[in-house]
């Protein structure tokens, strides 16, 4: 089957999960996809891994204006080649859902996240810093070392619905540095204590003090 066929199937799979009033919410929210089936994130996931893994067929799905194939795509894509394709792929992250499943899906899979960590935490693209933290949190790869980069991804300009979702990026990574060791944990504990006033850094500092104690 050609991957033309391939990615016909795996279309017709979606469909029949199809939730018209999911996709109508989801559009009212910003969906970024042109075609939203409103198919929940744990059966796309499902469907997803019901396909064989080829990065092939995985970057033509990230070429479709269709929410499910954009998602499906980050199950399938072969992770070491994201970096060397890092713009290919940071070209597709538009909406807060794409970017998290990009962290969940993809990124968590790379071995080595450490440079594309720092790039995509320099970007001027609030999404691919959410994105980033996000992936460095499930990534296990993740120390204090990494925290001024994240505190630097957080600080940078980003406004309204953007802003707080690269906050709320921070906070997953730094909580993830804290559960790597007592050491880690302590220097998380002297960093959020010593962040300023911004809203930013309120929302870090609420939600992480709490975590620190147990």
């Amino acid at each position: 089957m050609d991957l033309t066929s391939r990615m016909v199937a795996l279309l017709g799979k979606m469909r029949r999960e199809r939730n018209g009033a999911v996709a109508d919410s989801m559009e009212l929210r910003g969906c970024a996809s042109g075609l939203n089936y409103g198919v929940s994130l744990p059966t796309v996931r499902k469907i997803a891994c019901g396909e064989e893994a080829d990065h092939e067929f995985a970057r033509m799905l990230w070429q479709q204006d269709v929410r499910e194939l954009r998602l499906a795509a980050l199950h399938l894509a072969d992770a070491s080649k994201v970096e060397a394709e890092e713009e290919f792929w940071a070209g597709g992250i538009a909406d807060g859902e794409t970017a998290e499943e990009a962290a969940f899906a993809l990124l968590s899979r790379m071995e080595g996240f450490g440079p594309l960590f720092g790039k995509w935490c320099a970007s001027e693209k609030p999404l691919l810093r959410y994105a980033a933290l996000l992936g460095a949190a499930r990534s296990g790869e993740v120390t204090p070392d990494w925290i001024p980069t994240a505190l630097e991804a957080v600080h940078a300009p980003a406004s309204g619905l953007d802003a707080l979702l690269v906050a709320q990026g921070g906070v997953a990574m730094l909580a993830a540095v804290a559960e790597s060791g007592e050491e880690a944990k302590a220097e998380v504990a002297r960093v959020v204590r010593g962040l300023g006033d911004t809203p930013s850094d309120n929302l870090l500092r609420e939600e992480l003090l709490w975590r620190l104690e147990y």
